[in-house]
């Protein structure tokens, strides 16, 4: 967030300053005048709707204005009667689409989300409309169309073989496409099509049209039909609750689908939604994870085939082209279903049934740049917007939401068996301190349980997943003599060595550097490589493994669209025996044929200096052990740990949440953490580290003055990350059971207060991380 606070709106009656001619009001009851939010400036003025524009001048509409002698892109907020200017306003220039780009629903969610994450409605109207939409609003590719009028006669068709043949082909390929056909399929076999199909109109032998053609990520996909499932006893009864909460949902909370992996949460998805088309209503399912999206995808086009192409899809991995057209699918109420990633919670569908959140606990629903908003927490907001049911679904839930529904604000639902009538994967804890003192130089990566265990698999023809949440080859080069660790200049973060482009990496900001020869603080030659990551592990595999077939998913090797979708259809049908990967492939995802999962590291995300990191280790550990044994034969996983007697370990094995919970809460409730009280950090960065600091103390002095009643607060220190992207940071945590008038206090504040040039000082309001 920018240093400056949101801007406070204009009073009803401000105007543009360049005044135009009178006009006259109506009498017809309507409002006529608009208060609109200035884009590039975040101002709010009011002018008249002309006549000629009152049928397409909406609520949450785009339009141009006259704005000091040019034109400028407004968002219309609201639509008003009078206002004590009304004579000398100016009227809209006109509309930019000929629907309203932000329902009314949409456009409450905004000014809400603006006010509870303090962050200006023109930053969070930006966010919510993707690039390309903004850009090139109804900018939509073509094609043309071409239909066969007539087929020459047999002579006629001869003599035109040998003077023209290329009008020939075009025109037999055509006839073989069923007499239709575009021009950009005829163009991949015959270059020369544009002009040739020209002379075939003149001729009266073809007709030519423009249609707009549909960028579909999805259009050479397959996808074979599915039929419900017969539902468990356990099933029956939570989908009984969803089926009351569909057909009154005015009474209904939010639900908290709290199901072990394998339990069958996605069938209920599907079932009740499908049971919301039936009603002519709409459904959103946010997944947290490009990785869950092609999957998810494939199960939601293959239940509801007769209306795949009312399926629309939003997510980061999209081109623009197919982002544009996806969004205006939804806008244009083509679709039914919209399935995609957090931004995925401002697609303008109208008519919304359902909202669903798969793992809901996942941190990747909040946003880490401005605004810094929570995915799950908006669905809950837009559910009741929209009067309709919310489904938060997951294995292992967030303390927060296990704490609303424990408390009441939630529908409890559980799910504690697998739908198969599986036990749950048996789970095994490696003490790798034990493994260290068997190997000469005190260095593994693989134990020899776990080695002997995926062994066994291999000869049975099942598959294995090796899980480690770090990316590279090496994560430090070390100096022998002084100890010292080769950072990046930049931030204060080891760097990485990535071994196949043979350089130093910094996975803050992205320097890359070749190895130093010798130490760079005191010149001695005697370095060290220490640590792992997935490029390595992978590496080992192949040597102690050399008949596997595997492959690594991360971010380093799905660098290529649909790569990640062709190497998981890949594993699925059993062509990999092994697969390596970062938290990409930790949950969600369903392969009957995995009987063994390996975590090789359990203690990377434990050891963070974060309050949720025993929380997060037990979800990430619990989930990534979900993987196996969902088909017919048992699961069996291996926890590699340093630690083994840590509670978040210690739960995990035993899949308890609610032990796990139960502790957890306990000492987040005695040391004031959320879900007991809410959150806001507050960071402030600069190249001069002086300048930073005095800026965060001198914030933390002016909050102490009037501050609520209840307000926690700490004391300014250096962030966790201290230096990033050459900016030190520092950062400052409150801590408040009522966050409206914190934020209320902080905007007070904020607004009184100018910082020295360079120094960005950021908030973030239900913070997720400490990092």
């Amino acid at each position: 967030m920018s240093s400056s606070p949101p801007q406070k709106p204009l009073q009803p009656g401000l105007f543009d300053p360049q005044d135009g001619n009178a006009v006259a009001e109506r009498d017809d009851g309507k409002p006529h005048i608009a208060r609109v939010l200035v884009e590039e400036t975040a101002l709010e003025l009011d002018y008249v709707i002309p006549d000629e524009l009152a049928h397409r001048v909406h609520l949450g509409s785009r339009v141009h204005v006259p704005l000091q002698g040019r034109r400028a892109i407004a968002v219309v907020v609201q639509l008003l009667h009078d206002s004590p200017h009304a004579a000398r306003l100016r009227p809209i220039a006109d509309t930019i689409s000929t629907k309203a780009m932000f329902p009314e629903n949409l456009l409450k969610l905004a000014k809400w989300l603006s006010a509870y994450y303090l962050c200006p409605l023109r930053q969070v109207l930006r966010t919510m409309l993707p690039e390309a939409v903004r850009s090139r609003p109804e900018s939509f590719l073509s094609d043309s169309h071409i239909s066969l009028v007539k087929m020459p006669g047999a002579d006629e068709l001869e003599k035109l073989r040998k003077a023209a043949p290329i009008q020939v082909r075009i025109l037999e390929a055509i006839q073989a496409n069923g007499g239709e056909s575009t021009l950009s399929m005829l163009r991949k076999e015959l270059p020369r099509a544009t002009q040739v199909i020209h002379v075939l109109v003149k001729k009266g032998l073809v007709t030519r049209s423009e249609v707009r053609v549909e960028r579909d990520p999805f259009q050479e996909e397959e996808f074979m039909p599915s039929e419900p499932l017969t539902l468990t006893e356990e099933q029956s009864a939570v989908y009984a609750h969803v089926l009351k909460a569909l057909e009154k949902p005015a009474d209904s909370p939010p639900m908290l689908l709290f199901g072990v992996t394998g339990s069958g949460k996605t069938e209920i998805y599907l079932q009740a939604i499908g049971r919301v088309l039936e009603k002519n209503k709409t459904a959103l399912v946010l997944v947290p994870e490009i990785s869950l999206t092609p999957q998810t995808i494939e199960r939601f086009k293959s239940r509801f085939s007769e209306r795949k192409q009312r399926i629309a899809v939003l997510h980061s991995h999209l081109s623009e082209g197919e982002r544009h057209d996806e969004w205006f699918k939804i806008h244009e109420e083509r679709a039914d279903i919209v399935i995609g990633a957090r931004s995925a919670i401002f697609a303008p569908l109208e008519n919304v049934g359902l909202i669903i959140v798969d793992e809901e606990h996942e941190p990747s629903y909040k946003q880490d740049e401005n605004p810094r908003y929570h995915a799950r927490d908006l669905a809950v907001v837009r559910g009741k917007l929209e009067g309709c049911p919310v489904i938060l679904g997951s294995a292992t839930p967030s303390l927060e939401s296990f704490e609303n529904a424990k408390n009441g604000k939630y529908e409890l639902l559980r799910m504690n068996k697998r739908t198969d009538g599986k036990s749950l994967p048996l789970i095994r804890i490696v003490d790798m301190r034990l493994e260290k003192r068997r190997t000469k130089d005190g260095f593994s990566i693989l134990s020899e349980k776990l080695r002997l265990a995926v062994q066994a698999r291999l000869e049975r023809g099942e598959q294995t997943i090796l899980f480690l949440n770090r990316r590279g080859f090496n994560t430090a080069l070390t100096c022998m003599k002084c100890g010292v660790t080769c950072t990046c200049p930049d931030c204060s973060m080891a760097m990485t060595f990535h071994k196949s482009d043979t350089k130093l990496i910094c996975h803050v900001c992205g320097m890359r550097k070749l190895p130093p020869r010798k130490c760079e603080a005191c010149g001695d030659p005697s370095l060290t490589f220490a640590g792992f990551g997935t490029e390595r592990a992978e590496e080992t595999i192949r040597k102690v493994f050399p008949q596997a077939r595997l492959a690594r998913v991360d971010t380093d090797t799905m660098q290529r669209k649909n790569q990640l979708r062709d190497t998981l259809r890949l594993f699925r049908s059993q062509k990999l025996d092994i697969l390596i990967g970062t938290q990409m492939i930790a949950k969600g995802l369903d392969f009957p044929n995995v009987t063994l999962v390996g975590v090789l590291n359990a203690d990377l995300a434990l050891n963070l200096p974060d309050y949720r990191a025993a929380e997060r280790t037990f979800q990430l550990l619990t989930q990534v052990a979900g993987r196996a044994g969902r088909g017919e034969r048992q699961g069996e996983v291996f926890i590699q740990t340093y630690t083994p007697h840590s509670p978040a370990i210690q739960f995990s094995r035993h899949t308890d949440f609610d032990g796990f919970a139960e502790q957890e809460l306990e000492q987040r409730k005695q040391w004031h953490y959320p879900p007991y009280l809410h959150t806001v950090l507050i960071g402030a960065r600069g190249k001069e580290a002086a300048h930073a600091e005095f800026s965060l103390q001198t914030l933390a002095s002016r909050l102490q003055k009037e501050a609520p009643a209840d307000l926690v607060m700490g004391e300014p220190c250096p962030s966790p990350l201290a230096k990033a992207h050459g900016q030190f940071r520092f950062q400052l945590l409150l801590r408040v059971e009522k966050i409206r008038p914190l934020v209320a206090h902080l905007q007070k504040v904020l607004a009184g207060m100018t910082f020295p040039e360079g120094v960005i000082v950021t908030w973030d309001v239900d913070a997720m991380s400490l990092m």
